[in-house]
């Protein structure tokens, strides 16, 4: 961490809620990005963590002394609290290791330009406290750790990145779904890693997992009504087709190229600019093209331009 980043000395109170061992610290406005919320895990044997976000800078000595974290994937705001433990073992899955080993293996995943990554890593230790793991240990799909007590279980669920797991904890039946979360804005898939085709799958798969409650990395929090967990999985998961309906809607006014479909905007509204916003656009868009050209309901010339079949 650059030694000249600080958390604020005046942290906000921290709401927290409890199912039996699992406790759920929430982030600023229920963990809206760039924050998160954070699950603790308090085994008789091991204090566990799921990933690290910004409130866990302000949870105190209680998050000080986890001796475990496990990943449920690998962005910069679900490694803003690891500089904090240095001494826990961090487990992660595999796939998604090499981007918590390293600045460059993080990069790689999210498609930084070699130009924009001594920019973007500045940026990220100023915002996020970020600093890699080279110390990071690989886990795989139906990894399980006993915590003495509970147990949590891995679910390996992946598309918002090649890595990205649901972690249960048993008996209480709390699922950590991560970023699998059910947000208005729908899902995101727009790094390197990420997959279109398995984030379909994932929300397909989810409902299946034995739980009782979820909790999302943002904005929604805590559910522990299933009927309403599926009401906001399926409108979220309809996000995806509407993407494509709305994609399908652009060719049909005039054939166009995928930097034209970027300017157009995907996901953000027209005009909307922040650093990642040309590479997430194009990698979405690029990710439904495909399908729509697999399915033959749009085909491209050797000019790059798509039209509707």
């Amino acid at each position: 961490m650059n030694g000249t980043t600080q958390v604020s000395e005046a942290p906000p109170t921290v709401q927290r809620t409890d199912f039996g061992r699992v406790s759920v610290y929430f982030g600023d406005k229920n963990g809206k990005y760039p924050d998160g919320n954070q699950v603790m895990v308090r085994g008789t044997d091991t204090l566990t963590a799921f990933d690290t976000p910004l409130v866990a800078n302000h949870i105190g000595p209680e998050f000080d002394a986890v001796e475990l974290v496990v990943m449920g994937h690998v962005h910069e705001d679900h490694m803003a609290g690891l500089h904090r433990l240095p001494h826990a073992a961090v487990h992660v899955h595999r796939a998604d290791l090499p981007a918590a080993l390293s600045w460059q293996g993080m990069a790689d995943a999210f498609g930084t330009p070699e130009h924009e990554r001594d920019q973007t890593f500045e940026r990220l230790q100023r915002e996020f406290f970020y600093a890699p793991r080279p110390d990071a240990v690989a886990y795989d799909d139906g990894a399980s750790w006993d915590l003495g007590g509970s147990r949590v279980r891995a679910y390996h669920m992946p598309g918002h990145t090649v890595g990205h797991t649901v972690l249960v904890v048993e008996p209480e039946g709390v699922a950590f779904i991560g970023d699998i979360d059910l947000s208005s804005f729908g899902p995101y898939y727009g790094d390197v890693t990420s997959n279109l085709g398995d984030f379909r799958r994932t929300l397909a798969n989810l409902p299946q997992i034995p739980a009782r409650i979820w909790v999302t990395s943002h904005h929604r929090g805590v559910y522990t009504d299933r009927e309403r967990f599926l009401n906001d999985l399926a409108a979220f998961a309809a996000k995806i087709d509407a993407r494509e309906q709305r994609l399908l809607e652009l060719l049909a006014e005039s054939p166009k190229t995928v930097a034209q479909l970027v300017d157009c905007r995907l996901l953000y509204p027209p005009g909307h600019e922040s650093p990642w916003v040309i590479s997430a656009e194009t990698r979405t868009i690029t990710q439904h093209l495909a399908e729509l050209v697999e399915q033959q309901r749009v085909r491209s010339d050797e000019d790059g331009v798509y039209r509707v079949v």
